[in-house]
């Protein structure tokens, strides 16, 4: 019997060993990425827990892209906050699909998106946007891209290891989050107000400061709001509209906009000293 029980437990080390192997060599191939095992959403703070939405297996960037891999790959760095290890900032929606492209390029992979500068985007009902570029995906490219906005929440919410954490990590927006209160040079308290928030100090900071949530990806809530490939809708999987998806909240917004579920817009055009994004990559 205890010779048994002996083997069940050395091939049981065998099995996750090798799982854990495998998951690390996936990464290992592409720095700076987390595999996101798919799956159904299962945390339940949700916009799409208990939807028929199913998750294919895909990377995602360990952290917001900083300024240091920005100016290697456009040669520029526009960000108002400077710091090669602080997010970049200050990017439009099609700055950052332009960034996914070049740096596909630069790394010898196939960009993932087709762009048209010449003509306008009929889906695009912005009144402000005067780029409105056709922007189309490059079906099984294996370039870099903006994660959808499922695939944000799901690997935001934990994957499949989520404790459906309301924020992305934890229940505590401070454990993991940089936002109004605590972004400056001390905590702030009472209600939202620019004035005090710009005296305070307030800004990016370095990523991976925070704690990381169930798959290690870190500022997923806070730092800086986070592009997403999306049209923003009533629907979530609208096909046109006047604004891009952006997600997670940034060091400006109140603490509701770091809630893994919180659904922020602005216009494609758009760019802000707490705008800014994370690369992903299809299986």
């Amino acid at each position: 019997m205890r010779k048994l029980f002996t083997f069940l437990l050395v091939a049981l080390v065998l099995v996750v060993s090798a799982c854990s192997q495998e998951r690390s060599g996936k990464n290992d191939a592409n720095p700076g990425l987390v595999f996101v095992e798919g799956g159904a959403m299962t945390n339940t703070k949700s916009n799409y827990y208990g939807k028929s939405v199913t998750i294919s297996n895909f990377y995602i960037g360990k952290y917001e892209v900083t300024q240091k891999e920005w100016a290697e790959v456009m040669g520029y760095n526009p960000s108002g906050f400077q710091g090669d290890h602080l997010p970049v900032e200050m990017v439009t929606w099609y700055d950052a699909i332009e960034y996914c492209n070049q740096r596909s390029v630069k790394e010898g992979l196939e960009p993932y998106y087709n762009i048209d500068q010449n003509n306008q985007d009929p889906n695009n009902m912005s009144e402000n946007d005067n780029m409105k570029w056709i922007v189309t995906m490059n079906e099984g490219a294996n370039g870099y891209r903006l994660p959808t906005e499922a695939e944000w929440e799901y690997a935001a919410g934990g994957g499949q290891l989520s404790k459906s954490y309301t924020y992305s990590g934890s229940d505590k927006a401070d454990d993991v989050a940089w936002y109004w209160r605590n972004a400056g040079n001390k905590y702030l308290s009472g209600d939202w107000n620019w004035p005090i928030i710009e005296d305070n100090k307030n800004k990016t900071q370095s990523v991976g400061a925070k704690k990381a949530n169930e798959l290690g990806l870190y500022d997923m809530s806070g730092n800086v709001r986070e592009w997403c490939w999306n049209w923003y809708g009533e629907d979530l999987d609208s096909r046109s509209g006047s604004f891009r998806v952006v997600k997670g909240g940034g060091w400006i917004g109140d603490v509701s906009n770091n809630e893994i579920a919180f659904r922020g817009k602005f216009e494609a055009n758009g760019l802000g000293p707490d705008q800014g994004f994370r690369v992903a990559r299809s299986e």
